[in-house]
């Protein structure tokens, strides 16, 4: 059985259990299992109603009969059934049975179960009972045998039989002097075969990809064990591996370099010896790595001269240079030096290579030139509004809350009166609590024992992944994840991915801390702050990525992420424990003495769009526990809340934003690797663009606008208002209908019954996934209200950009954007105003087709109503309310109130984000791309006194037809007309991509600023983690080893180059704004700058499109992928052949071009606007 185990038969779980006469359809639907469910759960929402809990009950009673119906019909070997206790609140008028019989004792459950399902149970455990002592007296007989086996092995098992009976001699009492000389004798001796990276035959994709997957868990499981102190159980894994034929083709030089590299940093020169016995029976040649680990040894141990010697030989024999021990391997200082004091016992004259200055780096983009020329006129980078000491206290908080890894952020929701019963709520959850961290440490305990046991027995475990953090942490980790959990429960493969990420992250914050970084960061982050605080002057600008790599050495290694299936596997496990090991009294409401405990998670299969998945769910009687103590604290990983400080510059993909925790440069699906891959691969001055865009887009400094959260916090207190996007709380939920079916209720009735329950279920769950998004925002809105504030950006594939903290970020909605300004703040100037005003008139959208001039003249005669709702937003006249994006007008309207108050209106600072957006930008860059006349002039790239709008200018082409679906196509068959270039240019890229697919291979670009594009759509890999409560089988689609989906990925170009062009375009704007002392921030084709500076932003974001665009794209993009796909020797007979021809003649056929003139766009007001 692989689900639940649960009590001692079913026919008494059933009549205690079951509601009394036939089940209604509430029973029967489970309906509202998920109701109040939401990803990050707060006790310190209000109690539910007690129907409410009912409903919970009566879902659960569904699902445990449900899955006692599965047991029945399984064909099981073992089935072990435990009861499941039920709060003892259980409604009279659902029909339940008295709360007495929930909470049967064991003896009266026993006498309850009777039939022949039961019958069956108890003769299958006496039958396992028996099957249980034969087998235990096997165990005593084969006891020494076993622990004989599983002793840590150290020789190894050769294949070749000549190098296993060199290794018989030499092992046989060879003093210590011999197995020097045996070294030398094996690194001279030419491998023996093939190795098994070039001499095996080709493999099934499929294959390739599970040995693929294979080979990075057992690499990880490797490194993982050094870093926990497990060199001998590392090295018994390996010996174990290399002595099976078919499991030796798995390990790779890497996995035995790394054990090597552990015995050389214990000088352990005798099993250094037989890792490279392991290394040529393999049939591979050692690398430089082998070589450094080898002369570490030497180094450590003092060896004599000939033995280096001969090693330092044979290594320039292999067209291995000596200098590159000290230049290209991932030594520490410590490990350098003990090479260092070999190399000189031979070669005492050898001196120590100076350390490589990097060559210059020099971005080739023509579009970047000016960015990064020495004498390219002057330049003002904006200096952020704060001191240096302000910003060194700033820094201290930031790095304190990320050494914590979690950040504690007081809940928004309505406080609850302290009664009784919260107050014994809370003090029976502090007391559970403290039991569950000592179950789940003993629980820890034997879970390492269990996987350490199954690693001595010589296979590859996550016994090393469990010993990374200590039990009291890992234990405190699973409680924050059960206090999380939401009452609809969570896919068991989600919750273990976020599992085994959440440890891996800590792990890298804990190594951070262990070794000397923290205190390097910080010094080197106190000078960086020169560069940005206000009362610190700098000689020469920089741009604060220069700045920060010129202060001192490249960055300390990163930590490679742990493959997907093993986080996957850890979190499975530690999921497992949460749900074996956390129990509570039934009833905690009970009076003290003998409690029956109940699992606090159960484990259920539900279906989730077709498909069967399993889902851990808490027990309604925890939820009403949390509800009822109504705790007003919510957790938060500290990379999910906006930083204190400035973020770290970008200089690397693995080194930027926040200052300890991990963090991608391309964010992508867990577990893919091609993205990262590609940008190790690329020439770091080419990805200066998109590092130096996204610093700038992170030394933004945000603040909460207090007025307008106020307003906010008043609504989410009350009802909500779900008009103006505050959402309603639970208690607003639609309601199920009341009473029970009649027994003669027909077929009709019932189903209208179940549509009506499967809607209220439907709209609940909406309501409560936006009240919790609502609940994280603004709680964390109240926790930073009088702060200043960073968002650190990442960006996609396509080289889009996001903010990383996921809930409060200026890329939400209307009310997200509204709770946001700008830190720092700029007077208005004499045009300011004027541009506040448009912008509101622009939020209302009432005036979307007149020019600016009449917006202006608009807001002038809308003045009355502007002033009273900053005045009396909730008592006034309420203008604002009726407007397109309410609260960001409000939060103008209020801006434009304090402004045009002031005694000068010029000289008021304004801190308030003004926002100028593109005009279908997509079709923009298509009309510049193809120089579409038509095109360009509909989408606002020509200068017009009017707006124009693309939509509207195709419905004037095009009669009124009666029939709207008539008109939709028209309107689309209008619209290919109109753009033609557009469509050309989508057919060109449609059909590279399918014939590139055909090829074998995913879609890959460059973009005009040199960010590597792959599109990562692949046909699914199926990955299987077996075993425990439930089987977990998940799909690896991102990694360039699989076939490509085709339909994808010619479906996905189009869209996606375009995608990659407009944030080109932003990511110029945003650098060349800097380089003008301007704030800028972009919500994608959307850009931000104060009032007084949108001119002139306006004007750098004209300038920067007609250079991009007056780059040859399309014919750069051409000669990329031919060189790419379309060359290297071909095969004649290879059917492959026949799809490069259509390809390279397909990629050389780029659409003609059309006769506008880019020079225009500079002149066109509603370009953006």
């Amino acid at each position: 059985m692989s689900a639940l185990r649960w009590g001692h038969g079913a026919s008494g779980l059933r009549r205690a259990l079951w509601p009394a006469g036939r089940p209604g359809p509430l029973a029967e639907e489970g309906a509202l299992s998920g109701v109040w469910g939401r990803r990050r759960s707060s006790s310190a929402s209000p109690c539910e109603q007690d129907r409410r809990k009912d409903w919970g009950h009566a879902e659960l009673l569904e699902v445990l009969e449900a899955r006692v119906r599965q047991l029945q019909a399984e064909s099981v070997s073992e089935v072990t059934v435990k009861r499941v206790g039920m709060a003892r609140r259980l409604p009279a008028s659902g029909g339940l049975q008295p709360p007495g019989k929930a909470q049967t004792g064991p003896e009266d459950a026993a006498t309850a179960v009777s039939g022949r399902w039961a019958q069956k149970l108890d003769k299958e455990k006496f039958a396992m009972e028996k099957r249980k002592q034969r087998l235990e007296v096997k165990l005593q007989v084969r006891a020494p045998q076993l622990a004989c086996e599983h002793r840590l092995r150290v020789v190894p098992r050769l294949l070749d039989a000549q190098l296993a009976s060199c290794l018989q001699h030499w092992e046989h009492g060879a003093p210590r002097s011999h197995w020097e000389e045996q070294l030398a004798q094996l690194l001279q001796e030419a491998p023996r075969k093939l190795s098994h990276e070039a001499g095996q035959a080709p493999q099934a994709e499929g294959a390739s990809v599970r040995r693929e997957s294979q080979q990075q868990s057992l690499l990880a499981f490797f490194e993982c064990c050094l870093l926990t102190g497990h060199l001998p159980l590392a090295h018994h894994v390996l010996v174990t591996f290399h002595s099976r034929s078919r499991q030796q083709r798995r390990l790779t030089l890497a996995m035995y370099n790394t054990v090597m590299l552990g015995w050389a940093r214990k000088g352990s020169f005798k099993e250094l010896v037989y890792v490279f016995f392991m290394v040529k029976d393999a049939g591979l040649a050692p690398d430089l790595l082998s070589y450094a680990a080898a002369l570490q040894c030497m180094g450590r141990l003092d060896q004599d001269t000939n033995t280096i010697q001969r090693c330092l030989d044979q290594m320039a024999r292999d067209g291995l240079k000596l200098q590159g021990l000290f230049t290209s391997m991932p030594l520490c200082q410590e490990e350098q030096a003990m090479v260092l004091r070999a190399v000189h016992k031979a070669q005492p004259a050898f001196s120590l290579p100076p350390r490589p200055r990097p060559p210059p780096q020099v971005n080739t983009s023509p579009l970047l030139r000016e960015i990064y020329a020495k004498q390219s006129g002057p330049v003002s980078y904006p200096k952020l509004h704060l001191p240096l000491r302000k910003l060194q206290s700033l820094f201290q908080q930031q790095l304190d809350v990320e050494m914590a890894t979690t950040v504690a952020v007081e809940s928004v929701e309505k406080a609850r009166v302290l009664t009784k019963e919260v107050l014994q709520a809370r003090n029976t959850l502090k007391q559970l609590r403290a039991e569950w961290v000592q179950a789940l440490s003993l629980g820890l305990q034997e879970l390492k024992a269990s996987e350490a046991r199954a690693a001595r027995a010589g296979r590859c475990t996550i016994f090393p992944y469990l010993c990374v953090l200590t039990e009291e942490e890992l234990a405190e980790l699973l409680l924050q994840t059960l206090q999380v959990l939401p009452p609809q429960g969570e896919s068991l493969l989600s919750l273990a991915q976020q599992l085994g990420l959440r440890v891996f992250n800590r792990h890298t914050v804990h190594r951070k801390q262990l070794s000397s970084q923290v205190r390097a960061l910080q010094q080197r982050y106190h000078s960086y702050l020169h560069l940005l605080a206000s009362d610190t002057p700098v000689e020469t600008p920089h741009l604060p990525r220069q700045y920060w790599e010129a202060l001192g050495a490249p960055e300390a290694p990163h930590e490679q992420p742990w493959p997907l299936p093993v986080l996957v596997q850890l979190g499975k496990k530690l999921a497992e424990l949460l749900v074996g090991a956390v129990r509570m009294p039934g009833s905690v409401a009970a009076p003290q003495g003998p409690r029956t405990l109940i699992p606090v998670l159960y484990h259920v299969y539900s279906f989730r769009s077709f498909r069967q998945i399993g889902i851990l769910k808490p027990h309604p009687a925890f939820t009403e526990l949390l509800a009822t103590a109504a705790e007003r604290t919510l957790t938060f990983e500290a990379a999910e809340v906006p930083m204190l400080c400035p973020p770290l510059p970008w200089t690397s993909p693995h080194a930027g934003a926040f200052l300890l925790s991990p963090t991608k440069l391309m964010r992508s699906l867990e577990g893919t690797v091609q993205h990262q891959r590609l940008l190790d691969g690329c020439p770091p001055a080419e990805l200066h663009g998109a590092l130096d865009a996204l610093t700038q887009l992170g030394n933004c400094a945000w603040r909460v606008n207090g007025r307008v959260l106020d307003l906010v916090l008043e609504l989410f207190a009350a009802k909500g208002c779900p008009r103006l996007g505050v959402p309603a709380p639970p208690s607003e939920a639609p309601r199920p209908p009341e009473g029970r079916l009649p027994p003669g209720a027909s077929p009709a009735h019932k189903a209208r019954v179940r549509r009506e329950l499967a809607r209220c279920l439907k709209v609940a769950r909406e309501m409560h996934s936006l009240r919790s998004d609502a609940l994280y925002r603004l709680s964390l809105a109240e926790h930073l209200r009088h702060r200043v504030f960073w968002l650190p950006h990442n960006m996609d594939f396509r080289g889009r950009t996001y903010p990383c903290p996921p809930h409060f970020n200026h890329l939400g909605s209307d009310l997200a954007r509204a709770l946001l300004e700008f830190a720092q703040g700029r007077p208005l100037g004499p045009r300011g105003l004027d541009w506040l005003k448009i912008h509101l008139v622009n939020l209302t959208g009432l005036k979307k087709h007149e020019p600016l001039q009449a917006r202006l003249v608009f807001a002038d005669e809308v003045m009355e109503d502007i002033l009273d709702s900053a005045d009396r937003p909730m008592t006034g006249r309420k203008w604002w309310m009726e407007v397109d994006e309410p609260w960001q007008a409000l939060a103008c309207c209020m801006e434009i109130a304090r402004a045009v108050r002031a005694p000068d209106p010029a000289a008021y600072v304004s801190h308030f984000p003004v926002h100028q957006d593109g005009s279908c930008n997509g079709l923009q860059h298509y009309a510049a791309l193809g120089r579409d006349s038509v095109g360009a002039a509909s989408v606002n790239l020509l200068p017009s006194d009017l707006p124009q709008d693309v939509y509207s200018g195709v419905a004037a082409q095009e009669f009124v037809w009666e029939a709207s679906h008539y008109l939709v196509r028209q309107v689309f068959n209008s619209l290919q007309e109109m753009f033609s270039g557009t469509r050309a240019i989508q057919h060109w890229l449609t059909e590279s991509a399918r014939l590139i697919a055909h090829t074998g291979s995913a879609v890959e670009w460059v973009t005009p600023l040199g960010i590597p594009i792959i599109q990562p759509y692949h046909q699914d890999s199926k990955v299987l983690i077996s075993g425990g409560i439930q089987s977990l089988t998940f799909s690896q689609s991102g990694d360039t080893s699989q076939k490509p989906n085709t339909l994808k990925q010619k479906n996905g170009f189009p869209p996606n180059f375009i995608h990659s062009l407009d944030s080109s375009h932003m990511m110029l704007t945003a650098l060349h704004c800097y380089r003008k002392g301007l704030t800028f921030v972009s919500v994608h084709d959307c850009f931000w700058t104060h009032a007084a500076d949108v001119e002139v932003m306006n004007q750098v974001c004209r300038e920067q499109f007609v250079r991009l665009h007056s780059q040859p794209i399309l014919h750069d993009l051409s000669r990329f992928l031919v060189k790419r796909f379309c060359s290297g020797t071909r095969s004649p007979k290879h059917s492959k052949n026949v799809w490069i021809g259509k390809l390279q003649d397909t990629l050389k056929s780029v659409p003609k071009t059309g006769a506008f003139d880019l020079e225009q766009v500079k002149h066109s007001t509603y370009f953006f606007s």
